[in-house]
Order: structure tokens, then C-alpha cells, then sequence
């Protein structure tokens, strides 16, 4: 959840931002090392996920702040559409 308060923080920017765009490379690294391996079209699916399960979004935005799951969610789709 650590990541999703780093990322919540930055909301403030344009999902494109380096900035946002370095925390979901780090999200996606995260996942691979300890789960599986995050693959973009894996990535977009939890993207999606984290917004329309509610039980994510709350979880997400309790650790990042309101709206931090759609914001996630917006900068996960600029990430994989650079790849």
C-alpha cells in the first residue's frame, strides 16, 4: 500500500508526469519481483480492477487519499500505451 500513498501524493500531476509514470514502472516492478510477472496487458487489468472493485478503490484511496485508484488507473493506461 506504500506505493499507492507515494502515488496518491501525486495527484496533483498530469498522469503522464515522470514522475507518476516512475511509480507505476515501480508498481509493475513491485508486483513482478513478489507475485508474477506484471506484464502491461496484466498491468492494465489491475488498473481496471482497482477502480471497479470497490473493495480495491477503498483500499487504494484509504492509503493515497480520494481519487487515487481512477488516477492509478489513468497513469497505468499512459504507461502501457508507451511500451
Amino acid at each position: 500500500m506504500s506505493l499507492f500513498t507515494g502515488i496518491g501524493r501525486l495527484r496533483e500531476l498530469p498522469p503522464a508526469d515522470m514522475n507518476v509514470q516512475d511509480k507505476i514502472r515501480e508498481l509493475q516492478s513491485f508486483i513482478t519481483e513478489h507475485y508474477y510477472n506484471c506484464t502491461n496487458e496484466i498491468l492494465r487489468g489491475l488498473g481496471v480492477m482497482y477502480t471497479e472493485d470497490e473493495r480495491f478503490r477503498q483500499n487504494i484511496d484509504k492509503a493515497g487519499g480520494s481519487g487515487t485508484a481512477e488516477f492509478v488507473r489513468q497513469a497505468i493506461e499512459v504507461y502501457v500505451g508507451r511500451e
